[in-house]
């Protein structure tokens, strides 16, 4: 039988019964899409916590304090109290620290922010003047803190967009505004660029403050939450993590590294380990819904066999005319990659359609993995094969003779 007629063929013996196929392929359908939204969902997931990350700052290196301790028991990893302001002062001018461009301690805490009838809980950050430039901020509407502003403990706020919708809402200019905090009066500064993000990576829903007003009248602490440093470029990134580590080291007369009460991470680092979380989270997902294919593939087998028992007579007189075995298995391995093919590429558009649709609904970035998709349909096809085997081994193992008395 030419491989023509063997397609015409297949593709008429599925239309015979055009409700049966669609119920055959609607589990591939639903797997083959389930796998290339989830895929291209988890992607986008990972290039937004990438560019939210990136646009945190160049260059940057984060000096977190240890974790804190009470008694035998250790608390998470940057909950210590072992940072200072001296110690960013000392970074700063230390002669030995000779790769750094620009310091920025920070002190931060979640607070209710109200303004009029309007409130908000949000992060509240003690910062200095120098955090726009390492932070790659951008103002949108008035001025950011000054180093006036710190040395004076003034009484002025920076609130992110999201901040400045929920106090004052759409359209209303915040700069010169009154808002409170821990029921401190501070004037609205000014509004940053919108930089984009969720929950706790929303950079649009902070509040930024003078670092010397936070410490003292604020949050009523002596130390910072972190120092960020900006280095002078990407290349001395290293030396300048091992700079500054060797002089926080003698200014907490620490000689064991291994015992250093602050740790320093690296945007690489961080980017890393937010990579790694959304990477593991997405393959979970993907494999979660490759299960749907396993049905789907079951489906198929199902329908194939009940295909085999109802064509029986026609299969005796096929073999009694002189069909091959192997005719007959390819006959129905056509028929089963044929209804797999098919929701391979419905299921390729469901799932391209799902993951635009999702990506806009969430606020994320639309990415497309044309290996995914490439991947879903040779696991379609595979998919026809491995579970149209059998139904198709069954058909040409039937006795001519016994195929013809069927009933």
């Amino acid at each position: 039988m030419e491989y023509r007629e063997l397609l015409a063929e297949s593709i008429g013996a599925l239309t015979l019964n055009k409700m049966r196929t669609a119920l055959a392929t609607l589990g591939i359908v639903i797997g083959i899409g389930a796998v290339i939204a989830l895929v291209s969902l988890g992607q986008a997931g990972q290039k937004a916590v990438s560019d939210q990350i990136q646009s945190l700052g160049s260059n940057l290196l984060t000096v977190l304090p240890g974790a804190q301790r009470s008694g035998a028991v250790r608390g998470a990893a940057g909950g210590g109290t072992s940072l200072t302001i001296a110690d960013a002062n000392a970074i700063t001018s230390s002669p030995q620290i000779t790769t750094v461009q620009n310091v920025s301690p920070e002190i931060s805490r979640r607070e209710q922010v109200t303004a009029g009838r309007n409130n908000t809980n949000t992060q509240v950050i003690g910062v200095v003047d120098v955090y726009d430039d390492v932070r790659n901020m951008t103002m949108a509407e008035g001025t950011f803190i000054t180093k006036r502003d710190v040395d004076s403990l003034a009484k002025v706020a920076v609130i992110g967009p999201q901040v400045a919708t929920d106090l004052f809402g759409d359209g209303i200019d915040p700069v010169g505004q009154s808002i409170r905090i821990n029921k401190i009066a501070f004037r609205v500064a000014g509004v940053p660029v919108s930089k984009g993000g969720s929950g706790f990576f929303n950079q649009d829903d902070m509040v930024f403050i003078p670092i010397s007003t936070a410490q003292q009248q604020v949050f009523g602490v002596d130390y910072v939450s972190d120092i960020s440093v900006e280095a002078k470029s990407s290349d001395v990134m290293t030396e300048a993590e091992n700079q500054i580590g060797t002089l926080l080291l003698q200014r907490h007369r620490i000689s064991d590294p291994a015992q250093a009460d602050f740790q320093i991470l690296s945007q690489q680092d961080i980017l890393g380990a937010a990579t790694q979380v959304t990477g593991t989270f997405s393959a979970l997902l993907s494999g979660i819904a490759a299960i749907s294919l396993l049905v789907g593939g079951i489906g198929i087998m199902n329908i194939m066999l009940v295909t085999v028992t109802e064509r029986t007579r026609e299969i005796g007189l096929r073999k009694a005319l002189g069909a091959k075995k192997q005719t007959v298995i390819t006959q129905f391995l056509t028929e089963s990659v044929i209804l797999t093919v098919m929701g391979g590429m419905f299921g390729m558009f469901l799932g391209i359609a799902l993951s635009f649709v999702i990506a806009k609904i969430i606020n994320l970035p639309f990415v497309l993995s044309l290996s995914s998709i490439v991947l879903a349909i040779v696991v379609s096809g595979g998919i026809g094969i491995l579970f149209g085997w059998y139904p198709a081994q069954k058909a040409a193992g039937l006795s001519p003779i016994e195929a013809l008395r069927y009933e």
